[in-house]
């Protein structure tokens, strides 16, 4: 009879094991391959090798890059550095990537950055808010944007116990900011399980000096996160859940959801059209090769427009795909006056004239 017992738990437990993997697989699009579509006057920009994680751009053109993302389970090409923070000019004719000089005053030896997110005041001092990962743990480090000098200068390091395995932020306000948790566990093996599980257990978090709070719960992995030109609407990637949520901000800074828009492809980071408020997503066709790293079949690239966000139906239009023989691995996509930057969490960057 105990044999018996335990042969019935072995069986159903492979069972659960088998059943599982199927759902990782189809949750990872582990056999899709993407149809080509590439912008004719497109080139890689010089100097930025590693990784260009996140990208923000201000209405004057500037765009600020974060590169050298060191994240569990994901490969990562560029030397044993620390992180850096580019700058291009997308007004120039040919844009080129310049590391911008961080103050002495921070640790620059354990800089690790991930989203990040400008905020302009009203006097037109320009903040960059970024998301650090200082020994894989998570904090939200503010700089002061001096143009002239082409530097940042550290003025605070943000940390609280809900700041846990931070993903992507979106400033709103002096120290006032939406951000995303993508796991729930820390520990690499606990995050598949959890991954495995299906187990929606992220969230969304406001954080002020005088509050911070959930406003937005029950994500697989939220990860990309923007906000309305109009500013009244907040739109968070699930990436494992291949969507997007758009959610009404209210003046206490809670989020109503609204609705969700399914992509079929796993949704990264989030950016807006300033001229149309479109909303450009950076996406991984396949996250399987992403994860699964193989040089000789590598993880393709996809950037999706969603048009007409807050209609009855959006429409959704590819702007970019490649099957990993130019871009591995974007994560990112922003859009200024005719021209596109795509970024990546490992890879190259493309700069195309539409």
């Amino acid at each position: 009879m105990g044999k018996l017992v335990l042969l019935t738990l072995l069986g159903a437990g492979l069972a659960l094991i088998g059943e599982r993997l199927v759902a990782i697989r189809q949750r990872t699009n582990a056999s899709r391959e993407v149809e080509p579509v590439e912008p004719q006057n497109c080139h890689l920009v010089e100097g930025l090798g590693y990784g260009s994680e996140d990208i923000d751009v201000l209405p004057s053109g500037l765009a600020f890059i974060s590169s050298g993302l060191k994240y569990p389970g994901m490969v990562n090409f560029g030397p044993d550095e620390p992180g850096q923070i580019f700058l291009m000019d997308l007004n120039e004719q040919n844009p080129r990537a310049q590391v911008l000089n961080i103050s002495d005053s921070f640790d620059k030896a354990s800089f690790n950055p991930h989203g990040i997110s400008t905020f302009m005041d009203k006097d037109h001092t320009v903040y960059l808010y970024v998301v650090n990962h200082p020994n894989m743990k998570s904090t939200v480090e503010i700089f002061k944007f001096e143009e002239r000098q082409r530097s940042l200068v550290h003025l605070k390091t943000i940390q609280h116990k809900l700041l846990i395995s931070v993903n992507d932020i979106v400033v709103v306000g002096p120290e006032q900011f939406y951000a995303t948790r993508d796991h729930y566990f820390t520990n690499f093996f606990l995050t598949l399980f959890e991954m495995a599980m299906e187990l929606h257990w992220t969230y969304v978090l406001f954080y002020s000096p005088r509050e911070v709070k959930v406003v937005a719960k029950g994500f697989s992995s939220a990860n990309g996160i923007t906000i309305s030109l109009d500013k009244k609407y907040i739109y968070v990637a699930d990436v494992l859940d291949k969507n997007i949520h758009v959610l009404k901000k209210h003046d206490n800074w809670d989020l109503t959801p609204l609705k969700i828009m399914q992509l079929g492809t796993l949704v990264d980071n989030l950016t807006i059209d300033p001229d149309t408020g479109d909303i450009l997503a950076g996406c991984h066709p396949n996250a399987m090769k992403l994860l699964n790293y193989n040089p000789e079949d590598p993880p393709g690239s996809e950037v999706l427009r969603i048009h007409n966000v807050l209609s009855e139906q959006p429409s959704i239009s590819t702007e970019y795909a490649n099957n990993g023989s130019v871009l591995q691995g974007s994560s990112v996509a922003v859009v200024y006056h005719g021209k596109l930057l795509i970024g990546t969490v490992f890879h190259k960057t493309l700069y195309c004239v539409l």
